[in-house]
């Protein structure tokens, strides 16, 4: 039977010490909340009312409930107020000094049988374990911010922690109505180590003026379909807690490149640039600790001025290829009320081709989601064949052939016979270099990538790639156009991945990675990355939908291109994908998917 926890403590009366608190109250258990001062105790308390009178006025909590919760906690200053207690919760700032000082303290206080938790993210328990005498009672309790809403928990056991003491957290934790996972003491355990990499990674793209840090956040919004962008993320997590915990994971955890804090992290540290907190980060908020964004220095230019810069008329547009991604680029175009010229290789193709584009136009119709009329109007825009010849008076050609560069260079020199002078030469490739496409025409300043996501007629992103020979007329034009189209086009410049696979894949590969050590099981990993980030998929589930063998030969490329060692692909997934598990698409991938 795992023991009954009537009382517990809380150090530490910050925002994530105070969702504690609110946790264990609401599922009634008395709670001591202990600060270091007067003060500060009136401020946690104070952060408690907000998010109960929030959570009241949502109607989310009874106003009974939230008094009855108000009188389970007992306020107090010092940790002698802890020494009856069932179980002590530790959080406090990231500094391990701090840390093996309170559990010291926390050692002498409380009785022998209680049990010492520390909800760090980053630092290792079992450095802050053996500070007490009894490090075998020591775990870790990492709740994700905010507490009382997130629903998972890692449990972090050390070498020496009791197996009864992790029994009776992750009971507790079940009681609480959280969802666990119990891992080794590692850096950054699973969400933190997965997910700073990757926002070290963006930060990076802003350092090196890649992409504006709107255009990054918007791509992994609206690629991905995540919560919130990186950058923002990093704002709301605060850039000092995200520089500790990068400096923390890359010390501890093989001094890993990806986690080492990029130069421009630490200089906005220093220059008080913390993020939400103190009112400015990567973005301007309009008070310290506010969330409602304001325009600064760095805010680009309303959208239509922006888009008039030079952009060049478009009304017709050709489009080559006849694959799933070129069905649906049509579509969108067509209903855009741009004339488009579909050119397919050979009539048969063709014919196919326009047979699909029907398809889903109709099936837009039953779903209610387009009028007859519009649907009609779309088909009579558009007209099929099977010669280049017939994309001599366009104004824009997005190329959608097969991923293969000698192809899609014997295309754009053909295309460079072909077109009018002034036509803006598209091409959607994902993972091919497009300077290395430009250069096979003889007009490399009007060429652009257009990388649309699948299915194109439903996501809402485009990534449109410039490379260092792309004129800024180019690059308004593909803006304009992806406006019309009532997509978001984000500007990047033309290096492997772009924006979305240059930050997704490697995050993915550290997942296998992880997966491959043996340190947690794929159900652990993506329960984390959902629930303690908001991701819609986990990394296992996403990779068996995009394909193994799609994952590995965009984690090569990255690779090739910036021989950054830690992406290296997993070996783990080289050999699925050896074997012939490829995902969902092959029935077997990380998971066995015969029976769905």
């Amino acid at each position: 039977m795992a023991r009954e926890f009537s009382t517990v403590g809380v150090v530490g009366l910050g925002t994530m010490g105070a969702g504690i608190v609110e946790v264990f109250a609401r599922n009634g258990i008395d709670v001591v909340a202990v600060e270091i001062s007067e003060p500060a105790l009136d401020r946690g308390r104070a952060t408690l009312t907000r998010s109960t009178d929030r959570a009241v006025a949502k109607g989310k909590l009874a106003v009974a409930d939230r008094d009855a919760l108000h009188e389970r906690v007992h306020f107090a200053v010092g940790l002698d107020a802890l020494h009856s207690v069932d179980l002590v919760i530790e959080a406090v700032p990231e500094h391990l000094d701090l840390k093996q000082r309170i559990f010291a303290e926390l050692d002498r206080v409380c009785r022998p049988q209680a049990i010492l938790a520390t909800n760090t993210s980053s630092l290792s328990v079992t450095e802050i374990s053996v500070a007490t005498t009894r490090p075998n009672q020591v775990i870790g309790i990492h709740f994700f911010n905010p507490a009382p809403v997130m629903k998972l928990v890692e449990v972090v056991r050390t070498v020496v922690t009791a197996p009864e003491v992790v029994a009776d957290v992750e009971a507790l934790c079940t009681r609480l109505g959280k969802v666990d996972v119990t891992i080794n003491d590692r850096a950054g355990f699973i969400a933190n180590a997965l997910l700073f990499g990757y926002l070290n990674h963006a930060v990076a793209m802003v350092e090196s003026h890649y992409a504006a840090r709107e255009d990054i956040d918007a791509a992994m919004k609206l690629g991905c379909g995540l919560p919130m962008g990186p950058l923002a993320l990093m704002d709301l997590i605060g850039l000092d807690t995200a520089y500790e915990i990068l400096d923390t994971m890359y010390r501890r955890g093989g001094r890993d490149r990806r986690h080492a804090p990029v130069p421009l992290l630490k200089q906005m540290v220093t220059a008080g640039l913390l993020g939400r907190k103190s009112g400015r980060g990567f973005y301007t908020y309009e008070r310290p600790g506010s969330p409602v964004v304001v325009p600064d220095e760095a805010t680009p230019p309303a959208t239509e001025s922006a888009l008039a810069d030079g952009a060049r008329a478009i009304a017709k547009v050709g489009i080559v290829g006849s694959g799933t991604m070129a069905t649906g680029i049509i579509e969108v175009f067509a209903k855009a009320g741009y004339e488009v010229v579909s050119v397919a290789r050979g009539l048969e193709k063709s014919a196919t081709l326009r047979e699909a584009v029907r398809t889903s136009l109709n099936e837009g119709v039953v779903r209610g989601r387009l009028a007859e009329a519009d649907r009609d109007a779309a088909l009579g825009r558009i007209s099929w064949s099977a010669a280049l010849d017939h994309l001599a008076d366009v104004d824009l050609v997005v190329e959608a052939v097969v991923e293969e560069l000698s192809v899609k260079k014997a295309l754009f020199a053909s295309l460079d016979e072909i077109c009018k002078p002034g036509v803006v030469l598209a091409t959607t490739t994902s993972s091919l270099p497009v300077i290395d496409v430009a250069m096979a025409s003889h007009r490399p300043a009007d060429v652009v990538g257009l990388h649309f996501f699948n299915p194109a007629p439903v996501m809402p992103l485009v990534e449109v790639v410039r490379t260092i020979r792309t004129s800024p007329e180019a690059t308004a034009t593909a803006r304009a156009v992806c406006a019309t189209l009532g997509k978001t086009g984000v500007v990047c410049e033309d290096r492997s991945g772009f924006i979305v696979n240059a930050l997704l894949f490697p995050y993915l590969n550290d997942a296998v990675k992880m997966l491959e050590a043996s340190y947690s099981t794929a159900d652990d990993i993506d329960h984390a990355m959902k629930l303690g980030c908001g991701y819609p998929m986990g990394p296992f589930e996403l990779l068996d939908v995009v394909g193994l063998d799609v994952a590995l030969a965009i984690q090569r490329e990255l690779y090739l291109e910036l021989r950054e060692p830690g992406f290296a692909p997993a070996p783990l997934l080289e050999h699925l994908v050896t074997a012939g598990y490829l995902g969902r698409k092959a029935r077997r991938g990380f998971r066995d998917h015969s029976h769905r």
